[in-house]
C-alpha cells in the first residue's frame, strides 16, 4: 500500500511528496509533548476547532501534538470496507473487530503499554460520563488514543480484547465520535501546563472544586439597568472570595443537585440537609 494512515498536526506536518509512504512506516514524534492520537474514518475533520484559539496556539507551540490514524486505510477490498452487517440481524452496520484491531495495533506501536500512561478510549454513548476529573487524569498522561465510532458501533470483541475504556460525552447520540473526541481533547489539553497561561483560571473554574463556577462581571458597571454587585467593587478580597463561594454553592444547589449532594458528602455534611456528618 502506498498511502499513510497517520497524519500529524502542529509543528510537524505532512507535506505532499511524489514518493509514496509505506502504510506501517514510523511517524515523527515531538519528544515530551502530550499527544492526542485519533483513529477515525474522517481524518480531515481534525484539527478542526482544536486548531484555533488557545489550543491551536499551543499546538503550534508544540505544547501538545495531534495525530490522526485513518481507519479506512486498514479496510479490505477495492473500497477498503471497514464494516459489515450486525450478527443476528438489525439495522445499520458495525465496525469490524479485525479491521479496527489492525488500526489499534498500528497506533500503539512505540506507545507505553501502561494504560495509566497512555489510555485507549472508545467514544461511546454507553461509556462512563466524561467529567473534569477524567480530563485531569488524561492530562497527566503521556498521551491518549481515541477511537471514533461510526454506524451502529464497534464489534464488542475488539473492546474486550484490548480492554478499551468507553467514555460518553452525555446521554445523547451523535453520528460519530469525532465531535466528542474534539471536546474531550479540548477539555484535556487546556489542563496541560502553559496552555492557558494562567493556572489560576483552571483552579477556579466550574467542576474543579466540585461546584459550578460563580457568576462573572466586567465593564460597564451599569448595563440595561443592571449593576455589578457592590461587593465585587469593594476591593475587599476576603469578602469577595466569600461571596463567590456562596454564589457557587447556590448555583450548584439550584442547577445540579447531583453535584451538590456529592460536594456536601465530600466535605462531611449531610447531602440532603445542613448539619455536619
Amino acid at each position: 500500500m502506498s498511502d499513510t494512515p497517520a497524519k500529524s498536526h502542529g509543528r510537524l506536518s505532512i507535506r505532499p511528496t511524489a514518493r509514496p509512504r509505506e502504510l506501517m512506516s514510523d511517524r515523527p514524534k515531538l519528544a515530551g509533548a502530550w499527544t492526542a492520537q485519533v483513529i477515525t474514518l474522517l481524518p480531515d475533520a481534525f484539527p478542526g476547532v482544536l486548531g484555533h484559539s488557545l489550543t491551536g496556539k499551543a499546538l503550534d507551540d508544540a505544547l501538545w501534538q495531534l495525530e490522526t490514524v485513518d481507519l479506512r486505510m486498514f479496510g479490505e477490498g477495492k473500497h477498503r470496507n471497514v464494516d459489515d452487517t450486525p450478527a443476528g440481524g438489525g439495522a445499520g452496520m458495525v465496525l469490524r473487530a479485525d479491521i479496527v484491531a489492525k488500526a489499534i495495533t498500528h497506533a500503539q506501536r512505540g506507545r507505553p503499554k501502561d494504560r495509566a500512561q497512555w489510555p485507549l478510549v472508545y467514544l461511546s454513548p454507553r461509556g462512563k460520563p466524561f467529567d473534569q476529573a477524567m480530563a485531569q487524569r488524561f492530562s497527566a498522561t503521556q498521551g491518549i488514543t481515541l477511537l471514533c465510532g461510526r454506524f451502529e458501533g464497534l464489534d464488542e470483541r475488539v473492546i474486550e480484547h484490548f480492554g478499551i475504556e468507553e467514555v460518553s460525552l452525555g446521554d445523547f447520540v451523535l453520528t460519530g465520535g469525532e465531535i466528542a473526541a474534539q471536546a474531550l481533547i479540548d477539555a484535556t489539553v487546556r489542563l496541560i501546563p502553559r496552555v492557558l497561561g494562567n493556572q489560576a483560571s483552571v483552579e477556579e473554574e466550574s467542576f474543579s472544586t466540585g461546584l459550578l463556577e460563580h457568576p462573572h462581571y466586567t465593564k460597564p458597571a451599569l448595563w440595561e439597568g443592571r449593576e455589578i454587585p457592590d461587593i465585587l467593587l469593594s476591593g475587599h478580597h476576603a469578602k469577595i472570595a466569600d461571596w463567590r463561594q456562596a454564589e457557587a454553592e447556590r448555583l450548584t444547589k439550584e442547577r445540579r443537585p447531583d453535584l451538590w449532594r456529592a460536594y456536601r458528602a465530600k466535605h462531611g455534611r449531610d447531602p440532603d440537609g445542613d448539619q455536619e456528618l
